[in-house]
């Protein structure tokens, strides 16, 4: 090691470079790239050197920067959802890391919460980055902000909903039959009188559930009594009021639909402090609904299937392909654990 090369050593707070490399194995920056991208026309000698600075600095190739200047692949994915806490969410982004590492490339996550706002900063974010590709739970009125970032060959793909002003590949899950195939579970059951818990209706899966639930009833001849349905974010409160309308008056509801994960655990939990016990359907499984006193009846979908086919066609996107948009749905699947099945 050259004499005094540890007072060019970087801070341990900066990323060390190829010049400090170079300073430190006494050698010029060419030999240092040289080292680092494989070429020849370097001696073992001069190359043991170059490996012993890298590893004293504990130096690492800017893949991203080189990548760039080359013109080719970063080799890097964005994924955006709604909430990364979500047990859904989460089996979607591992089924998309999956397919990421197998295409050899990084995945990187985040989570809008459901603001419009937050979801195009982060979306745009992830482009100045110039990743790949995005895959997107969309939470905006319009992604005409995506425009450009589609012409510059940025491929982007929706998952869970589509898209508004982009046309784009996207993977569903049936959201109205799936209602549907519970509320007529229910109605098989012997029920009439179903109530909803929904979402806030403004959300794509939240609009098509809830139509499942009014398409099923018709067919089946049930009227919906104006206080049968409650739309909203599933906080206690909210919840607690929709079940004192639900389950008072003389024509109480005998059963109950859950338009989501999270408002069939609220509603669980408000029942167990109340002395009777609706039939109840949930829409998405969750972890231990089978293991309940009265396990619960859900219609499940298969976010792992959703997150694989959606990198799937981002890949095959970012390799060229040019056909026209697809727009992709996958069936729900109802489980019968006890809850959906009590009588009338």
């Amino acid at each position: 090691m050259p004499v005094g090369a540890e007072r060019v050593r970087p801070e341990p707070s900066g990323r060390p470079t190829m010049k400090d490399v170079a300073a430190v194995a006494g050698v010029a920056l060419k030999t240092v790239s040289r080292v680092v991208n494989g070429e020849p026309g370097v001696s073992k000698e001069t190359e043991a050197k170059v490996r012993a600075a890298i590893e004293q600095l504990r130096f690492r190739r800017h893949d991203g920067a080189r990548m760039l200047r080359q013109g080719s692949r970063t080799r890097c994915i964005g994924l955006i959802l709604e909430d990364l806490a979500d047990p859904f969410y989460a089996q979607l982004g591992r089924a998309v890391e999956e397919i990421a590492r197998a295409h050899d490339s990084l995945l990187l996550t985040a989570s809008s919460v459901g603001d419009p706002v937050r979801e195009e900063e982060l979306a745009l974010e992830f482009c100045e980055r110039r990743v790949d590709g995005l895959i997107i739970v969309p939470t905006s009125a319009d992604h005409g902000y995506l425009a450009g970032e589609l012409a510059a060959g940025t491929a982007v793909v929706c998952v869970d909903r589509p898209a508004a002003g982009l046309s784009v590949d996207t993977v569903l899950a049936d959201n109205r039959g799936g209602v549907a195939d519970g509320v007529g579970h229910l109605i098989r059951q012997g029920h009439r009188r179903i109530g909803y818990l929904g979402d806030a209706p403004g959300i794509y899966t939240a609009a098509e559930r809830l139509a499942g639930y009014r398409e099923a009833m018709a067919d089946a001849g049930c009227g919906t009594g104006e206080h049968w349905v409650a739309m909203g974010r599933p906080d206690p409160l909210g919840i607690r009021f929709a079940l004192d309308r639900m389950l008072a008056g003389p024509e109480p509801v005998t059963a109950l639909m859950c338009g989501n994960n999270r408002a069939t655990v609220a509603v669980l939990r408000d029942l167990a402090t109340r002395g009777t016990h609706p039939a109840l359907v949930g829409f998405d499984d969750f972890e231990l609904a089978d293991m309940l006193p009265v396990p619960v009846t859900v219609v499940a979908q298969d976010p792992t299937a959703m997150g694989r086919m959606a990198a799937d066609l981002l890949f095959r996107r970012m390799d060229g392909e040019q056909a026209q948009p697809q727009r992709l749905q996958i069936p729900t699947r109802l489980i019968q654990r006890g809850s959906g099945e009590l009588p009338r």
